[in-house]
C-alpha cells in the first residue's frame, strides 16, 4: 500500500515525508473502528486497495489517543533530513496544525465525535483508491468503491465524499461515470486545485457485502 500510495500520490504532504511515516500513518486506517481498508488482488497478488472513513471526527480522535506520539515522532524524523520540506511545513501547515492539536480544542468535527450522528447524517469519506495499471481494465477499482459505499451505507453513513485532482489529472469523470456529482473545489496549501465529489448513501443497498 505503501509503495503504490507513493507512485501514485507523490505530490501529497504525507507521501514526500517517506515510506516510515506513510506507513504509520496507513497503519491508521487497520486500526481504528472509524476507517475501512481494502485490498485488491489479482492471481494471488496485491494489485490495489482502498482506504476509507465513515466517521471522521471520530477517526480522529482514535488517531490522537493512539498514534499522536509515533507520528510526530516519524514526522519529525522525517522533517529532519528533509529541510526543504521543514520549512514548506513551516510556511504552509504548521499554524494549522497547531490550532487542530492544541489541548482542549472544542471545534466542529471534535463536537460531532460526541455525537451517534449528526443531525443530517454522516459523511464518510474516501480516502485512497489505486489500482495498478496493468490491471485496471478488469474492474477492480469500480468493485472496491461499491465496497466501500455498501459497507459505510450500512453503518448509516448519509453520504460519502472524496476529492480529486481538477481536469485530466483528476479522476473526476471515472467517479461520475459511478453516479457520484461534482460537489465544488478547493485548493490546497500548495494551491493545487482539488475537486470534491459527493455520493447519496440513503438508497444504497445495506445487506452482507460480497
Amino acid at each position: 500500500m505503501v509503495a503504490e500510495h507513493r507512485a501514485h500520490f507523490p505530490e501529497g504532504f504525507f507521501a514526500r515525508l517517506g515510506p516510515r511515516y506513510l506507513a504509520a500513518y496507513t497503519r491508521t486506517y487497520l486500526t481504528s473502528p472509524h476507517a475501512l481498508a481494502y485490498i485488491a488482488e489479482a492471481d494471488g497478488l496485491p494489485v490495489g486497495f482502498l482506504v476509507g472513513l465513515t466517521d471522521p471526527p471520530a477517526h480522529r480522535e482514535h488517531v490522537m489517543q493512539t498514534h499522536k506520539r509515533a507520528l510526530a515522532l516519524r514526522a519529525g524524523a522525517a522533517l529532519c533530513v528533509r529541510p526543504g520540506l521543514a520549512l514548506h511545513f513551516l510556511r504552509t501547515r504548521l499554524g494549522r496544525y497547531a490550532r487542530t492539536l492544541r489541548p482542549g480544542r472544542k471545534g466542529p468535527e471534535a463536537q460531532q465525535a460526541g455525537l451517534s450522528a449528526p443531525p443530517d447524517g454522516t459523511t464518510a469519506v474516501l480516502a485512497h483508491v489505486v489500482i495498478v495499471e496493468r490491471v485496471r481494465s478488469l474492474g477492480l477499482g469500480s468493485a472496491l468503491i461499491t465496497r466501500f459505499v455498501q459497507e459505510a451505507a450500512a453503518t448509516g453513513c448519509a453520504r460519502a465524499s472524496l476529492v480529486t485532482a481538477a481536469g485530466a489529472e483528476g479522476a473526476g469523470r471515472y467517479y461520475q461515470q459511478l453516479g457520484w456529482h461534482c460537489a465544488g473545489e478547493t485548493r490546497t496549501a500548495e494551491s493545487r486545485l482539488l475537486m470534491t465529489y459527493v455520493l447519496p448513501l440513503r438508497n444504497q443497498p445495506r445487506g452482507p457485502v460480497q
